[in-house]
């Protein structure tokens, strides 16, 4: 049986730290980390259950040599599956598809700090 891929965008196998940090319109502050990226969505672990169809914004680090980058995210979620039986509740890790929609480049906040004049 052939099965059809039908994703439109490449999917690139990253593992790069990532923080959600609103889901609808609650703030929040779960860990978690990237599985696979593409330009249209990202799928990670993290701790959390978000339903279906709820917004998500969330912040993906990309490392630039000496300092960190951060990608300011806002998107959907698509789909959850929990990675461990239900019986298993305790330390439970949930991986979320979510939609990539918008997206900002945030600079190290050392980066944003005016310069002292000498």
């Amino acid at each position: 049986m052939f099965v059809v891929e039908q994703r439109k965008t490449r999917r690139y196998e990253l593992r790069l730290p990532l923080e959600v940090i609103r889901t609808g319109a609650n703030r929040v502050s779960f860990a978690g980390e990237t599985k696979n990226i593409s330009s249209g969505g990202v799928l990670f672990a993290s701790d959390i259950l978000t339903p279906v169809g709820e917004p998500i914004e969330y912040l993906i680090a990309l490392p630039t040599g000496p300092t960190t980058v951060r990608l300011h995210c806002m998107g959907k979620v698509l789909r959850h599956e929990a990675d461990k039986p239900a019986g298993e509740a305790r330390g439970r890790r949930t991986t979320l598809a979510v939609t990539l929609e918008r997206y900002e480049f945030q600079r190290p906040k050392s980066a944003r700090e005016p310069r002292k004049q000498a």
